[in-house]
């Protein structure tokens, strides 16, 4: 479903501000997989998905999605198969419309534009049903403005708005990161549960070294802008954080490496 293949990204070449972001990445998703990815600030987690999304370009190398190069593809062009959660709670959903508003604009992605009355009943009902699956209380407020909600309904919201339409691959970039724990860990199993009902195929970056190990069915961790780990299977099920510490300071060469993941 996804192959990135020798990828590199500088950014701001032959200035003083110069920074290698992906040096050479080399990753294979296939139909269903749901791949956590970790390491530490500067690593090149967040600029993958970007180029991923077709935010940026890569330098050299190329993005295939479900068999198509979507390299030079720009960003709204490839919206069409892509659904995304931001870190931010605020981005995903427009503040100022309501629920149902939100809703039908994510069932409406891709189709052409018409007269016809903006949500119906039938419409509506369907809203309501998938609104119960969040377990919000959401479902008796169609018409309540999405700046009311709280950050953690409205990341679920985002989350509900970016698998609607069945998305071809879900980014998910630290979407729990602005979260409380409490929030943060419902919203994940809100996560685990909308992947798994449509077998979604899913890339995640989190900080959360635990939330790595127990979601997903393979973690990969990066490290100046390279994979530098990529386990899967049982091994995966069987990981603790310690393990995981550890095999990252081995493919990492540096002593200094778990600090810096510790303190991201």
């Amino acid at each position: 479903m996804l192959e990135v293949n020798q990828v590199y990204k500088t950014f701001n070449p032959g200035t003083v501000n110069e920074k290698r972001a992906l040096n050479g990445v080399n990753l294979t998703l296939k139909d269903g997989d749901f791949v956590t990815v970790i390491g530490g600030n500067g690593a090149g987690k967040s600029t993958l998905l970007n180029l991923v999304a077709g935010v940026y370009t890569a330098d050299q190398g190329s993005i295939v999605i479900d068999g198509q190069d979507v390299t030079r593809l720009p960003e709204h062009k490839r919206a069409a198969f892509i659904g995304r959660v931001f870190q931010d709670p605020m981005m995903g959903t427009a503040a100022t419309m309501q629920i149902e508003e939100n809703l039908a604009l994510a069932a409406r992605r891709g189709q052409k534009r018409t007269l016809r009355v903006g949500i119906n009943k039938r419409e509506r009902e369907e809203y309501r049903e998938l609104l119960k699956l969040l377990d919000l209380g959401l479902e008796s407020r169609l018409t309540s403005k999405v700046g009311l909600l709280s950050g953690g309904q409205r990341q679920a919201l985002t989350l509900l708005m970016a698998t609607l339409k069945k998305p071809k691959l879900l980014l998910l970039d630290e979407h729990t990161a602005a979260l409380d724990p409490k929030t943060a860990a419902k919203v994940l199993d809100t996560t685990e549960r909308m992947v798994q009902k449509d077998n979604l195929t899913t890339l995640m970056i989190t900080h959360n070294m635990k939330d790595a190990i127990a979601h997903g069915n393979r973690l990969i961790m990066m490290y100046d802008g390279r994979v530098v780990i990529d386990i899967a299977g049982e091994e995966k099920r069987k990981l603790t954080v310690e393990q995981l510490l550890a095999k990252f300071g081995q493919a990492s060469g540096s002593d200094e490496a778990d600090d810096k993941l510790l303190l991201s």
